[in-house]
């Protein structure tokens, strides 16, 4: 099976959707139609941010959907179901938000749902090894790049119009996001960025803290952080942090680029009280306030 990595070299095209290398003098690579505005911001340098839906809320879906890069739907640490999901997608397909969302492992049965309904995106914690992280790439997208199977859910009438075939371009729209939360995944950080299919590696803050014992103000959780940093860039992937308190002020902020919450593209604060943000937009959601100590050169925030 070819990989995603190989196939678009073949094709002249890098991961970036910039040409790997010079075509032949008449010959120019064919671009996908690109309807994740989260990948096209990426591409140009932007940091992106969220906010996270953990309960199911039609009408806070679809105001929130309106002011930010994407939604994270919290399917790893609240009792959403793919129903409810399913249906806040379907009420305001076309806000704003890319809907992504984050699974609780990495099996076929989750993704594939996920990806069904409509998402664009998966985020994938606790990667430890580069098992997982090939299982989360093996299911998100189709052949003969991986091995998603084709479905009957709402995916293709959200993104399939206005003459998108979904099938031929959903491969180069989806992202795949995995999440090094652990000194194992520390420790294997490069092997786990260099997976062929693994769009964006982002550190998950608070369980780092508490997995490893180290508050975020410790030189040795700031170590772990510079080493994903730099094992994600040297394999030429996406870095993020889920806190976006990392987003400016912290050393690495100019390389970090994907995050859990943070602020609005347009200046739109949530309401009080809503997934325990209130008015600072980068806080962590309700029950993720912070753990393992100080947070200290970053502040406390994100998983």
């Amino acid at each position: 099976m070819m990989t995603t990595s190989i196939l678009r070299l073949v094709l002249g095209i890098s991961l970036a959707g910039i040409p790997a290398a010079a075509q032949p003098q008449g010959q120019v690579a064919a671009r996908p139609k690109l309807y994740n505005t989260v990948i096209q911001k990426l591409r140009e340098g932007k940091q992106v941010f969220s906010f996270t839906q953990s309960t199911f809320d039609i009408a806070g879906y679809c105001e929130a959907a309106r002011h930010f890069d994407y939604a994270w739907f919290e399917m790893q640490h609240s009792t959403l179901e793919f129903k409810d999901v399913e249906a806040m997608i379907a009420a305001c397909p076309h806000a704003g938000a890319i809907p992504m969302i984050r699974l609780p492992d990495a099996q076929e049965f989750h993704i594939q749902h996920a990806t069904d309904l409509g998402a664009l995106g998966v985020i994938i914690p606790t990667v430890d090894d580069v098992e997982r992280a090939r299982e989360a790439v093996k299911w998100a997208r189709y052949p003969p790049v991986a091995r998603r199977s084709a479905g009957s859910g709402q995916a293709a009438r959200i993104w399939g119009v206005n003459g998108i075939n979904y099938r031929q371009t959903f491969n180069d729209n989806m992202l795949v996001v995995v999440m090094i939360e652990t000194p194992t995944g520390v420790a294997n950080a490069y092997d786990i960025a260099m997976v062929p299919g693994i769009d964006v590696v982002i550190i998950g803050n608070n369980d780092l803290s508490s997995f490893s014992g180290f508050p975020q103000d410790d030189d040795r959780y700031q170590m772990m952080v510079t080493k994903i940093h730099d094992d994600t860039l040297r394999a030429g992937k996406i870095f993020g942090q889920a806190a976006a308190n990392y987003a400016k002020g912290h050393p690495l902020s100019k390389d970090a680029k994907f995050f859990q919450n943070g602020p609005s593209h347009d200046g739109w604060v949530a309401p009080a009280g809503r997934g325990g943000r209130g008015t600072n937009p980068n806080a962590a959601p309700e029950g993720e306030e912070g753990t393992g100590g100080r947070a200290g050169r970053a502040g406390r925030g994100g998983r």
